[in-house]
């Protein structure tokens, strides 16, 4: 019998994150979106301006940002708003949650939604081909209100879909 690992601890991000954010953010939009990207669109991606966009993401009092550690590493972050688009649905928005694909069952993924947002109503975005995150948010309560549209990732198109709690 195996035994599931435990989650990582979740706690309030500080600035000195921002680097193991980033490191999380790149490689789990590798692990994520590589299929649905074309071929070497994720190689421009840049750490030290991700990393000073992230300190101030941090720093602001717009957003609420989150990391999970495991063993001192950041494995996972998620971002959570009052909501980004005019036509928002709810007073909150999980604007974010990545974690790296060695935390996939874990609940690691879930004790971050729980700090983000926990069971408050809240919408966020997903790519419309992530059937893992699609399971994940709808197990939490999610379900699509709609509205989808084309978000840009790197300057590439990628549909989206909006879903709602």
């Amino acid at each position: 019998m195996t035994t599931r690992p435990e989650p990582a601890a979740v706690r309030a991000a500080v600035v000195a994150d921002a680097h193991g954010i980033t490191r999380v953010h790149h490689t789990a939009w590798r692990e994520t979106y590589t299929r649905l990207l074309p071929e070497g669109a994720l190689d421009v991606l840049d750490e030290d301006a991700f990393a000073t966009r992230w300190a101030s993401i941090i720093d602001d009092d717009v957003t609420s940002v989150h990391v999970a550690e495991r063993g001192g590493e950041i494995v996972g972050w998620c971002s959570a708003s009052a909501g980004r688009d005019e036509d928002r649905p709810r007073d909150a928005e999980l604007e974010g949650i990545y974690v790296l694909a060695s935390e996939y069952g874990t609940g690691t993924g879930q004790a971050l939604l729980d700090a983000a947002i926990a069971d408050r109503p809240a919408y966020l975005w997903v790519a419309d081909d992530n059937p893992r995150a699609r399971a994940f948010y709808a197990r939490n309560g999610f379900h699509p209100d709609g509205v989808n549209d084309v978000h840009h990732l790197l300057g590439h198109p990628l549909p989206a879909v909006r879903l709602v709690r």
